[in-house]
């Protein structure tokens, strides 16, 4: 058997809040957050923050923007967030000030262990340095880091790190060439 979904188990506090929380929450995302206008930044991030979520100043999240688990985000100092990006955080989201994670991006940090039939969920942070762009389109795999100042290109797929200052592309992206010479 490869994998018997009825003996799937969450581990005790793997979410990180109990469940109550963890529903309030994605009722506030659906409602308060997601319905909000555009220009209300501000908002969203004391929203966000509100849930423990750590949020820089002069941060853009659009409203459109999917975070799992708030508490499980690191967002510095004037950095972006498009519309349509999803932030599945099971474990730490960093992204660093001055970066950018363009619209309909995934960021995931979860998976399963494929080889035991239990089928466990697994998760390992990402983070995106600063200046860093993630364009659009773009998945993101558990543990990965993209390197300061790196740029990955429009609709590539990352599971291994990006080197800094580097223009990155592909299935399964690739440094490509340098960002500036």
């Amino acid at each position: 058997m490869y994998q018997k979904l009825s003996d799937f188990k969450l581990s005790k506090g793997q979410r990180g809040r109990s469940g109550l929380q963890v529903q309030i929450w994605w009722l506030v995302q659906s409602i308060l957050f997601g319905c909000s206008p555009q220009f209300m930044y501000g908002w969203r991030r004391f929203l966000l923050r509100s849930f423990g979520a750590e949020i820089g100043k002069g941060v853009i999240i659009r409203p459109s923007a999917r975070i799992t688990y708030p508490w499980n985000l690191i967002v510095g100092d004037y950095a972006w967030v498009g519309d349509d990006v999803v932030l599945y955080n099971w474990s730490k989201i960093n992204v660093g000030p001055n970066a950018v994670v363009s619209q309909r991006s995934y960021l995931c940090t979860a998976t399963h262990d494929y080889l035991d039939p239990t089928f466990p969920l697994t998760s390992q942070a990402i983070d995106v340095e600063e200046e860093a762009w993630i364009a659009t389109d773009c998945f993101i795999a558990p543990g990965v880091t993209i390197g300061k100042g790196a740029v990955i290109g429009a609709r590539s797929s990352v599971f291994s790190n990006m080197p800094e200052g580097m223009i990155c592309f592909g299935n399964p992206a690739k440094p490509i060439k340098k960002r500036l010479d």
